[in-house]
Parts: structure tokens; sequence; C-alpha cells
């Protein structure tokens, strides 16, 4: 994976990832099989930060190639407790009638720390399930598919059940409104521990502060409304969604805001596949916040672009670059980081 990233440094501006950073990040992806490039991977972009710094993620899937790869890592490699973490899920998905199966499918995702204070080949990175088969939607009817979810990653990350843990997770599934979703589940075993949530599809204001009350956030939800209402100025926002991250004793302080604008709402399940001016909007709302670093929106701005076909030995490909979603992260009170994630995937070309 390594050496196939390695082909597309002339496309990712150094304003973005630079030379430092995209050095770990081809060190992190040698230990990679090249089977990856054929699924989205990307990166993590904090656009208030001046430094061209950048997180790596990756997405693989059970009974591929990859399984094999990581048997062999497994038993040789200093990136075996990755492997060990991988492996588990994956064993899960592949069993009969597997339960972890039929919510979210085969599909794994990788988040890699490539920064130049936590990068190491043994730092294991974040990992993060989505019910794409069966989506778990609000109004408190799939607390089992939550548990199953759960369970898997607790057990993937290597830690004990806590019981006080889950009874948070289940609450903050139990206040979801209907009509919203759990759009995804992840852990990150080299951090503090915690649960993270992505919670998708919240109307309103009231939905939004009834909900953040109801799980007992202790931040200040008027800092969320007040970020909430400078963007709704500027944009079109339909839809709202929260990264919550949710602990032992409660739930987090940082709260992770996505905001969903007219261009962008679907319920289609390749949302992420955008048109070339659905992000315009947002970008445009986006520069106004002193905390967001202007070169970086500019080439934020171009990222997005038409279908490149490329040429290789094996024949043609399409290479397609667009950004998944944007995160406004409020904590103190005040909007304190905005990251950026996008996404490359290459699939093979139509023959004529």
């Amino acid at each position: 994976m390594g050496e196939l990233l390695g082909n597309f440094r002339d496309r990712i501006s150094p304003v973005l990832v630079g030379e430092p950073q995209w050095q770990r990040m081809l060190a992190c992806c040698s230990r990679l099989p090249i089977e990856l490039g054929a699924l989205p991977f990307g990166f993590e972009l904090p656009m208030h930060e001046r430094q061209p710094i950048a997180d790596m993620g990756v997405s693989m899937t059970s009974n591929s190639r990859t399984t094999r790869f990581f048997e062999e890592v497994e038993q040789s490699d200093e990136t075996k407790d990755t492997a060990n973490a991988v492996l588990c899920l994956f064993k899960q998905m592949e069993a009969s009638n597997s339960p972890l199966r039929s919510i979210v499918g085969r599909k794994v995702m990788l988040e890699y720390d490539t920064g130049p204070d936590v990068y190491s080949p043994t730092v294991r990175p974040g990992m993060f399930l989505r019910p794409g088969e069966r989506p778990i939607l609000g109004a408190g009817g799939q607390t089992q598919d939550v548990r199953t979810i759960v369970d898997a990653l607790v057990a993937a990350a290597g830690w004990e059940w806590k019981e006080r843990e889950w009874k948070n997770v289940e609450r903050a599934y139990l206040s979801q409104p209907e009509d919203t979703r759990t759009d995804s589940f992840g852990v990150f075993p080299s951090r503090p521990r915690s649960i993270r949530l992505a919670v998708m599809g919240f109307k309103t204001n009231q939905e939004i502060r009834d909900y953040l009350v109801s799980i007992g956030w202790p931040g200040q939800v008027s800092a969320v409304e007040s970020v909430m209402s400078q963007f709704k100025e500027r944009a079109d926002i339909v839809r709202t969604g929260f990264n919550i991250d949710v602990l032992e004793q409660g739930i987090g302080p940082t709260l992770g805001l996505t905001l969903i604008v007219k261009q962008r709402y679907t319920k289609d399940s390749r949302y992420w596949l955008d048109g070339l001016t659905d992000w315009d909007p947002f970008l445009d709302a986006l520069g106004h916040e002193k905390i967001v670093v202007q070169e970086k929106l500019e080439e934020l701005a171009r990222w997005v672009s038409k279908p490149t076909v490329l040429f290789a030995k094996s024949g043609r490909f399409v290479l397609l670059r667009g950004i998944h979603h944007i995160k406004l992260v409020v904590s103190n009170g005040q909007l304190s980081k905005v990251k950026a994630y996008v996404f490359m995937v290459l699939s093979g070309a139509l023959k004529l």
C-alpha cells in the first residue's frame, strides 16, 4: 500500500500534507497490503493547524487477501497487536450466522495516528464499524444491535467489559429521536478508553438540545447552538450530527459537530460520492471562521475533482477524490478545532 500511495504525491498538496508527514504515512502503509487501495482510503486534515499534518485512514474487509496478510503479521511483525485486533473482528464477522456481519457487513475501517508526536509502528490504530447492512435507527428498537457492535469492538481492543460504560452507550442510543441513526462506532486502543459514537440526522434545535441534555453531555449546549447559528446564517443547514465519546463515568466533554447542507442531504448510502459543487456552500461558510487556515481551505476546495483515468501495468483505473465529511469540534465553550476527512478510491475503468 505504501508503494501505491507513493504514486499519488503530486496529487496531494504539501499545504495539506507536509513531506515529513508524508514519509511517516508511507512507512505506515508499507506494512499494509496493496489490496486496500481498492477500497476508500484517505486523510484526516486539521484545518485549524498551520502545520501540514494529517492522519491516515484505510478500509478493509474480512474474507479477503487482507485476512491472510494479518494472519501472517500476527506471527512475527511488530504490529501484531493491530493484527490481533483486526483478526478478532474478522473472526466474528466470518462466524456462521454472524450477528455482527448481519449489521455491519464485512468492512472495518482503521485510522492511524501519524503525527510527529504520536507515530510509531506499535501504536494501534482506531477501529470503526458502520452499520451498513442493517442501519441502526433512533426510537430505541435496536438495543441488541448496538450491544453486538460494542461487544465486538471492546473485545478487539482487548479491554475488559464494563457495565457502566455499556449503560452510558445504551442511554446515548435510547435518547436518539426518531429519524436519526447511529452512523458509526469506534474505539482507539492506544488512547484513553472511550467508545466513539457518530449520531446523525437531527433536524431541529429542540431535538439537539433535548438529546445533549438527556445523555448528560457536560459541555455548554449554548456554545453548540452558537456555532450552529453562525453557519445557518451562511448556508442552508438541513441536518446535524454529533460525535460523542462515551466513558465509564459518562459522556466526554468534547463534541464533534457535523452540519449537512441542503446540497449534500440524501439518504443514498453512497452520499459521500459528491457532485463537484456540493461542498461549495459549506466551504464558503467555513471561510468566515478565524480558526481556519485559509491556505488549507483553498487546497481543500480543490480536492474534489472529476474522475481521473490512470494507466498501470494491469490496465486502466479511475481515481475518485472527494470530501467525506467535515467535523467542527466544540470544547471549552467554543469552536476549538476543524477537521476535514477526505478520501481517494481506485476503481477499474469500464471497457469501451
